[in-house]
């Protein structure tokens, strides 16, 4: 195990007016933001160009992920004015793409999917041209919950993997890799999907790459990053990629005929979402 953290994945401390205009709109609408709750590494990049990927269904999550550094335990209710107030965020702050996630609410009977499609149609309402991304948890595996969300037609659907199938059960104990790779399945039938995974719990070359072409078939974007320990609570790093490791990964899942592919040190699920080609041909338009 490699417990020294390379010089690649050193990041400056988030400062700049466009930062601190971000953090002030999220505060100020009483939202939360996945940047913010589980450390992102990136959050002073994207909040500095003036994006954000909202956490919606509060900031407690129902489920105890060995990776994830979002609070856990028993969420206090629902807030139903939630949607209305990420949607007022995203007009202030100007966005054409945003990005929806949420912690997983196995509490509640469909998972908290009509609140991602009222958010959806809230946005909709308040920023028309405003291209929607959801990374949604897997909703116990409820179908209904999927079609709730699929109904209200998200430009782009993610349902992240994590990381490859041995390690799953340690990784997500309250998932299950099939159940997600059917998920991606189903949504593909319907829009763009997108998953992502990280290395560096323990899993080999080979596993990566079983693990892209079990993606391939139901997701069109791709996203790898590099596993970081949240807190000595989490599951250790068992090993640093180099950011040449990473683009002989891209250059793979390219060779798979994956539409679009970011693979690096940093990546994150939502890195530099609504930049992609392939996102903005689906829509029709610019994001």
């Amino acid at each position: 195990m490699n417990s020294q953290r390379p010089e690649w994945l050193e990041v400056r401390m988030p400062s700049g007016e466009e930062y601190f205009r971000i953090c002030r709109i999220i505060k100020e609408n009483r939202l939360h933001t996945v940047c913010q709750e589980a450390n992102c590494p990136n959050i002073g990049e994207c909040f500095g160009m003036g994006r954000a990927t909202f956490m919606i269904l509060g900031d407690t999550c129902t489920r105890n992920c060995r990776y994830c550094d979002v609070k856990h335990g028993k969420p206090k209710g629902l807030d139903a004015e939630e949607p209305k107030r990420v949607a007022k965020a995203v007009g202030l702050m100007g966005l054409r793409y945003v990005v929806i996630t949420s912690v997983s609410r196995d509490d509640l009977e469909d998972g908290g999917a009509s609140i991602f499609a009222e958010t959806i149609r809230e946005i909709r309402g308040e920023t028309p041209d405003c291209s929607i991304e959801v990374l949604i948890p897997d909703f116990g595996g409820r179908r209904r919950s999927l079609k709730t969300v699929l109904k209200e037609k998200p430009d782009v659907l993610n349902h992240n993997i994590e990381t490859v199938r041995r390690l799953f059960p340690k990784v997500r104990p309250g998932g299950k890799y099939d159940r997600s790779i059917r998920i991606l399945r189903e949504a593909k039938k319907e829009v763009t999907t997108k998953s992502g995974f990280m290395v560096g719990m323990g899993e080999t070359w080979e596993e990566i790459i079983e693990t892209m072409r079990d993606l391939r078939g139901v997701a069109d974007i791709l996203t790898i990053g590099q596993y970081l320990q949240p807190s000595e609570k989490h599951l250790p790093v068992e090993r640093y990629y180099h950011p040449s490791e990473f683009e002989k990964m891209k250059e793979i899942g390219y060779g798979m005929n994956f539409k679009h592919i970011e693979s690096g040190p940093l990546v994150r699920s939502s890195y530099h979402a609504g930049d992609y080609g392939v996102v903005k041909e689906a829509k029709g338009h610019g994001v």
